[in-house]
């Protein structure tokens, strides 16, 4: 029930206020250099990465958001609003297991503790070929693509099994939430995924057999009309009306040879516009998910702002491909 989020819900609320905002981003793009950038940052409850390479505040960062999920796992009413977000982390750590067994290579580093399954449990279940013991759809899906990359040696089509499998999965947990809103943030995830495919694919010159096997369950645009209506009413047509119109319109401009950029500045945005929403919710999954989101928000822009000052790019360049903060 909604009420068992009432302190979950006002202790979120008081912690948004502190998130980064985008006059912070702002101001830590203004600054001098990327150790005053980095010091900035520490009054947003940052540790001070000032004297960090690139790894560390890769590092840094992903500890912070494995830190987040630890704490809301004791306080969360019902683990499914957490494990929208954690679960794109087993899914990632399964395509990166699969492609280091494939190449005999250790990719430990790669491996994120952000999910539902720890790292050293889902690489043992790897090496001891106990796919099927993973949670949900994942150890099936991991297992089916596992072997398809063994006969196809296309790493791509492997990762597709994955996405599918992740999209489905993500489908059952909104359901099991019994929440609009999850639903929702589900389907505007999967059409934003589908339509960043569709672009990608047409840009490539690639025939609708490729995105076929692209194409993730769970959107608001059926599959099969994905498939008809790119080559039918175009890209920008077929997500009129929605909140990926902007996007979509963005999409066909880059199948013609626009840029890139725009448009999956534009696709993000989609989501985050939609997840924003969850400010007018006073509590329920809604201030979990809203939460959740603005930390993903605000870790991918401290990651480009860091390691893009630390790199020397130019802060107008940083500035172009910044997606809206929740904050």
């Amino acid at each position: 029930m909604k009420e068992d989020y009432l302190y979950l819900s006002s202790l979120l609320r008081a912690r948004e206020t502190k998130m980064l905002s985008r006059d912070r981003a702002e101001r830590m793009l203004d600054t001098a250099g990327f150790q005053d950038a980095a010091k900035l940052l520490t009054e947003s409850g940052y540790e001070d990465m000032s004297g960090y390479s690139i790894r560390e505040i890769e590092d840094a960062l992903s500890a912070r958001r494995a830190s987040v999920f630890r704490e809301l796992e004791t306080l969360v009413p019902d683990p499914a609003a957490l494990d929208l977000f954690r679960l794109r982390y087993d899914y990632h750590n399964a395509k990166v297991l699969i492609k280091a067994f494939a190449q005999n290579q250790d990719h430990s580093a790669l491996l994120s503790d952000s999910g539902r399954v720890p790292p050293e449990v889902l690489k043992k279940r790897f090496q001891e070929d106990r796919l099927r013991d993973l949670p949900g759809l994942l150890g099936h899906a991991a297992e089916e693509a596992k072997g398809l990359l063994a006969r196809s040696a296309n790493p791509q089509l492997s990762d597709f099994v994955l996405d599918r499998a992740y999209f489905a999965e993500m489908k059952e947990l909104a359901e099991e939430l019994d929440s609009d809103f999850a639903r929702g943030y589900v389907e505007i995830l999967a059409d934003a995924t589908n339509l960043r495919s569709a672009v990608r694919i047409q840009r490539m010159g690639k025939d609708t057999g490729y995105l076929r096997e692209s194409v993730v369950p769970g959107g608001s645009i059926s599959e099969e009309r994905i498939l008809t209506g790119i080559s039918g009413e175009g890209i920008a047509a077929l997500f009129a009306g929605t909140g990926l119109a902007k996007a979509a319109a963005l999409g066909a401009d880059a199948v013609s040879g626009g840029t890139m950029t725009a448009f999956e500045l534009a696709c993000d945005n989609a989501v985050s516009a939609y997840l924003a929403d969850a400010r007018r919710a006073s509590f329920g999954e809604e201030c979990v998910m809203g939460y959740l989101a603005g930390v993903e928000s605000e870790l991918t822009t401290v990651r480009m702002i860091l390691t893009g000052r630390l790199a020397g790019v130019p802060s107008e360049t940083i500035r172009e491909r910044l997606r809206d903060l929740y904050a």
